[in-house]
């Protein structure tokens, strides 16, 4: 067992999860046929899932991010803040 204490940072962690999932839903997306950033912008703003194939589970992972965490986390990256 270690002696030290870990440092954890729980947002850092949760902005690597988002990226993991909107990666997996733009692949699923593209390898669908369709444009996966008109596909993403639009499931944001109207929240539709069906915006998002079910191809590979991306319909799944999307809706396990809450849209306004999402949009949080993308102006946040935008800016580099």
């Amino acid at each position: 067992m270690d002696d030290y204490t870990r440092k954890f940072n729980a947002a850092e962690d949760r902005d690597s999860q988002v990226h993991h999932v909107l990666t997996s839903v733009y692949e699923a997306l593209k390898e669908k046929g369709y444009d996966p950033v008109n596909q993403i912008v639009g499931y944001i703003l109207s929240e539709d899932p069906t915006y998002i194939t079910n191809h590979n589970g991306a319909r799944t992972l999307i809706c396990k991010i809450d849209r306004d965490e999402l949009l949080q986390i993308l102006v946040k990256r935008y800016l580099d803040i």
